[in-house]
């Protein structure tokens, strides 16, 4: 069994999260500037084998496509042209953001730390593919 990748797509950076290979837990895995992220996960995946993709769907608080909705589109795009063989899926990330700024508060991060915006992406991209697993299984 593969892992899984989240991606917390931004148009200047982007928010990376896996699943261990049981594809039970989601850790944090790297932020990466927008224009790398296709070279950088070409380059995870000749060291790591992954089964899906999960890429946020920016949305406003009323569902509607947020202004990032397009570019988020265009890269999961790019992403499918770049990995045909990798299923995606996209996962609504309302609130990530918000809820992830709320954990590395929780979390007793330092004013300093939190102030760190590749942290709060890479917090987003768990807290998305961790709720798209939970959704999964819910389902099943």
């Amino acid at each position: 069994m593969g892992r899984i990748i989240g991606i917390d797509y931004g148009t200047r950076r982007v928010g990376l999260a896996v699943t261990d290979p049981l594809q039970l837990i989601a850790t944090d895995l790297a932020t990466v500037a927008e224009q790398e992220a296709i070279n950088w996960l070409k380059d995870y995946l000749k060291r790591e084998t992954v089964d899906r993709f999960v890429v946020g769907e920016p949305r406003q608080t009323d569902g509607s496509p947020s202004e990032t909705g397009p570019a988020a589109d265009a890269f999961a795009q790019r992403l499918a042209r770049a990995f045909p063989d990798i299923p995606i899926d996209r996962f609504d990330e309302r609130f990530t953001s918000r809820m992830a700024q709320q954990a590395i508060i929780q979390s007793g991060v330092r004013k300093k730390g939190r102030q760190d915006k590749g942290l709060v992406d890479r917090v987003s991209a768990v807290i998305l593919l961790q709720s798209w697993m939970e959704a999964r299984n819910f389902k099943a």
